[in-house]
């Protein structure tokens, strides 16, 4: 059996502060004669070449985050990250990093990070750098604390020193504590207070402080400490939301404990992100890079946690194809799959091709066909995205079951005609998911991207299989619109979907040549068009 304990996926933060995959492999730690010193070594799984030889500096200051992840600079803006599948591997190797450094493997860092130019160095040199006193944390003294948490953001090394003293006091739960009583009392002026003092702890950009507050004992209340924003006449409702949410997730038949906390801690965190903190525009540069951070590695991780566990899976879809499971069971299993899907976009070409794999091993595809179909708005939007995910992805994973639909399967029944009934009846005004589907569809009939080999030809079968089973369904509405002297429909919506149906067969006209030219002639579409 494959030893996993030093499996690792290593990672380097590209110039858009996103987490790139370098690669899977098994990390070890020995002397390195060309770099003088022991070293960090990656090697590939797959052919055993060198992803990563680093030497474990004696200043460096490496981090230790979430259980499972290391993480270091190297050199100016090169930022490295190791992920690795077990804790016990991980432990290992920060035991080695700290015995270079000469630390006590207890600590989650090990050196303060320095990254001032010298101006500020001189500085901050020059008072000492004396530890951050935090002023006793009692309602009488918050804005004392707002304000000497405000004074600290303008110089990196007292960020440093304010972090370190927030989390060795334990600082965040005794805020926390302050805030209980000032929802009691009522007391607006403090909760303004906390709403600054929580803002600026999140611009820390500290990993130690996040995985506080990201607790399930804290999260909430953090998360109400930024509804009473002083800019705002009332206060916000984020808890509300997110206590709503929270039932609908539970709805999910999810008995991995560790799985369903991930989920919710990323989903709240990735709100707190995206709508609960000011627009990113406010802040200096990458302020927040470390919560961007930690919400990618926890998606990285709920989308292999998730395959891992065959039986829920399994479990899912067949709930999900289950015709006596109730329509809104069934919304809560499709919202799901969508944010499964969305969570891996962040997975690398090898693992998001396994990922896509095991979907269509389970059944995605034959559940789209009754999701797409059903009457639920919730429904049918998700089942339209994630339709496009994996057409998007992989369009020869859609022909190949349309195919094999051929001699199996009533016309109206399959997959390829249930998403062109789906575009032609759109309820929406504006043809929101017509607009979509026809994205789709051009995807799947776009010979540029189907696969030719010795045996078989994807693009004649596919073709040859559209426009005897499918084509006649496309066009039907524009026959029938046109099927008089005059145009039977001529209101908005009518105008719209006969627009992107023609929109549709120009494409088919422009890359299919042959096939088009008989569909048109068969079906004396020119004349039904200029008549």
């Amino acid at each position: 059996m494959t030893d996993t304990r030093r499996r690792v996926k290593l990672y380097a933060l590209n110039a858009d502060r996103q987490w790139d995959d370098r690669g899977t492999g098994h990390v070890s730690s020995s002397y390195v004669d060309r770099l003088k010193g022991i070293s960090l070594l990656v090697r590939a799984e797959s052919d055993g070449s060198l992803l990563l030889e680093s030497k474990i500096q004696p200043d460096t200051a490496y981090q230790k985050q979430q259980d499972t992840l290391i993480v270091w600079s190297e050199g100016d803006n090169f930022d490295l990250a190791l992920s690795f599948q077990e804790k016990l591997g991980c432990d290992e190797i920060w035991e080695k990093i700290c015995q270079v450094q000469g630390k006590d493997p207890s600590v989650e860092i090990t050196q303060d990070i320095v990254e001032e130019s010298e101006d500020e160095r001189f500085d901050d040199m020059s008072d000492s750098v004396p530890p951050i006193e935090l002023p006793s944390c009692e309602l009488s003294r918050l804005e004392d604390i707002s304000e000497l948490m405000g004074n600290c953001l303008s110089s990196l090394m007292r960020k440093e020193k304010l972090a370190a003293a927030i989390e060795s006091e334990g600082y965040i739960r005794k805020l926390i504590n302050l805030f209980h009583m000032c929802e009691d009392l009522e007391n607006t002026e403090g909760l303004h207070h906390l709403y600054d003092i929580f803002k600026n702890i999140f611009l820390l950009n500290k990993n130690l402080l996040f995985e506080v507050m990201f607790s399930d004992e804290l999260i909430f209340d953090v998360v109400g400490c930024l509804e009473y924003d002083p800019a705002s006449p009332t206060p916000k409702r984020h808890r509300e939301y997110l206590r709503q949410q929270a039932k609908f997730r539970e709805a999910i038949p999810i008995k991995n404990p560790e799985l369903l906390s991930k989920i919710h801690q990323t989903f709240r965190v990735q709100y707190i992100q995206d709508v609960v903190l000011p627009t990113p525009s406010v802040f200096e540069e990458n302020m927040l890079s470390t919560l961007s951070s930690f919400i990618f590695f926890n998606k990285v991780e709920i989308v292999s946690l998730v395959q891992e566990d065959e039986k829920f899976l399994t479990e899912l879809f067949t709930m999900l194809t289950d015709l006596n499971t109730p329509n809104a069971k069934r919304r809560d299993l499709v919202l799901f799959l969508k944010e499964f899907c969305n969570y891996s976009q962040n997975l690398q070409p090898q693992a998001k091709e396994s990922f896509y794999k095991t979907l269509t091993t389970l059944g995605i595809l034959p559940a789209l066909e009754i999701t797409l179909a059903m009457d639920d708005q919730k429904t049918k939007t998700a089942s339209i995205d994630i339709l496009t995910y994996i057409v998007e992805y992989s369009p020869s994973v859609v022909r190949e079951y349309t195919l094999q639909q051929a001699s199996n399967t009533d016309e109206d029944q399959m997959l390829l005609n249930i998403i062109i009934e789906q575009m032609i009846c759109d309820t929406d005004p504006e043809l929101g998911g017509a607009v979509q589907l026809m994205g789709v569809l051009r995807i799947l009939l776009d010979p540029e991207n189907m696969l030719a080999s010795v045996n078989k030809s994807e693009k004649t079968d596919f073709l040859n299989f559209f426009y005897k089973h499918s084509i006649q369904i496309l066009i039907a509405p524009l026959l029938e619109n046109t099927a008089h002297e005059k145009p039977q429909k001529e209101d908005y919506r009518s105008v719209q979907l006969l627009g992107l149906i023609l929109e549709l067969l120009s494409f088919c006209v422009e890359h299919h040549t042959y096939h088009i030219k008989n569909c048109i002639l068969n079906k004396d579409l020119l004349e039904e068009y200029w008549s």
